[in-house]
């Protein structure tokens, strides 16, 4: 029988390449730094485009267009979705839903006061997805089919909304305010105010209020430059940021930023309302349904949190690109002390020239010498050094004349100090020394 034998592998040899592993390794980890980062600031688990009344939502009833207009004109827009984010410097924008709890929007509104101005758009549409039927309608696009109730107890409980036709004849209803005029696209309902504190901003032309800021005893001049009424009370507290309530959407939403004059409007009203050039616009998403808690890793990729998480990958690519360059099978590690005499002396030696005591080790060694020679020559033990090196000197003599004395070869050595001098002295007295044994 043949065939083809099969292929032999090295015991040890590595299955990848390093430049695999390498690949590996790092897809791996950026996945894993990614679905963190998903995790902690919430994105990718599920869109914020879900047809309502708010910053993210694209149907005729969001306000995508009014946060991206105002992100053309300078200003860093802000999408909230954590709590604590409503409480910074510029406008706030809330976009409250009709089931909102009203005690809730006075909390945030009242704690803004002395913060920043506050923007809040009251919502009026019942609004239903789009269906497979409708051609060309795009995810978050919705059918607008009648108003909503709207009470929200607890906030300006002195306010009335009304909501009702827009005009008799079926016509579309005319606004203006701020030395603007356009017209709503909608024909069938209009929602508007009423109320003793409420000074108009923006007006129908049958006098109806759609959008208008609180006398509440603050002083506002440029609010009151662009009123299209006075106010009752005289300005208190002039530390106050004011409130302005947008009662018709359709003024702000998207289905009225089709028309320019409503972007128009939407410069006008963040201009009076107190807001600097290139400020900061947040738009509320909490009330909306998209709010988040914070949690570590909401920290972890939050300012100043973030710097610690960069220096923590940053270690961890330097470990790997260590890891990396020792890649391969691991080598037989060296025994720290070898075995056998030769490890010996030479560990000892080491340990003599790395505390350069070189120059101490040279009369021990001619001592050793010369008990070894006069173990050598049966010499008696108790003979003085004196008497032992010349004794040696005289055997020495016996066997070659013109050699030179061990007692001044052992002098030469004890006087050493140079490393050269040492080995020297020491090579001439182990020469002696074989030649007094063979």
């Amino acid at each position: 029988m043949s065939g083809t034998s099969p292929a032999r592998v090295a015991v040890g040899a590595n299955p990848f390449s390093r430049w695999a592993v390498l690949a590996l390794v790092v897809i791996g980890s950026a996945l894993f730094v990614a679905l963190l980062w998903m995790i902690g600031t919430g994105t990718g688990f599920g869109s914020t485009n879900d047809g309502q009344a708010h910053a993210e939502g694209r149907g005729l009833n969001g306000y995508a267009a009014m946060a991206a207009y105002l992100e053309k004109r300078g200003h860093p827009v802000v999408r909230a979705r954590n709590a604590g984010l409503l409480d910074k410097e510029g406008l706030l924008v809330l976009t409250p839903p009709a089931g909102a709890d009203g005690k809730d929007i006075e909390k945030i509104v009242s704690k803004r006061r002395y913060i920043g101005p506050t923007l809040v758009i009251s919502p009026k549409w019942l609004a239903y997805p789009t269906t497979s039927e409708q051609k060309g309608a795009k995810s978050g696009w919705v059918n607008v089919e009648g108003t909503n109730a709207l009470q929200w107890r607890g906030f300006l409980d002195d306010v009335t909304l009304v909501q009702g036709d827009v005009d008799a004849n079926g016509q579309p209803a005319h606004w203006q305010g701020f030395g603007l005029g356009g017209t709503l696209p909608s024909r069938k309902f209009l929602q508007s105010a009423k109320g003793d504190n409420l000074v108009p901003l923006v007006a129908e032309q049958d006098g109806r209020i759609l959008a208008a800021f609180i006398d509440d005893g603050g002083s506002y001049p440029a609010l009151e430059d662009a009123a299209l009424g006075s106010m009752q009370s005289d300005p208190e507290d002039e530390d106050r940021y004011p409130l302005v309530v947008v009662f018709e959407p359709d003024l702000l939403d998207n289905w009225g930023m089709a028309d320019r004059r409503s972007a128009q409007l939407i410069d006008a009203l963040v201009a009076a309302s107190e807001v600097a050039p290139g400020g900061t616009i947040t738009f509320d998403l909490t009330m909306n349904g998209f709010g988040r808690a914070q949690n570590l890793l909401t920290l972890a990729f939050t300012p100043p949190f973030l710097a610690a998480t960069l220096c923590l990958v940053l270690a961890a690519l330097v470990l790997g690109w260590r890891a990396f360059l020792r890649f391969g099978p691991p080598l037989a590690a060296e025994r720290a002390i070898a075995f056998g005499k030769g490890a010996l002396v030479a560990n000892a030696a080491g340990l003599v020239r790395r505390s350069r005591r070189l120059h101490l080790i040279g009369g021990p060694y001619a001592d050793h010498a010369r008990e070894r020679l006069v173990h050598a020559l049966a010499l008696p033990r108790t003979l003085p050094p004196e008497e032992a090196d010349a004794a040696i000197d005289r055997a020495l003599a016996s066997r070659k004349a013109d050699a030179e004395p061990f007692s001044a070869i052992a002098a030469r050595l004890r006087r050493a100090r140079r490393p050269h001098d040492l080995v020297k002295a020491a090579r001439d007295l182990h020469a002696l020394e074989r030649m007094l044994t063979r």
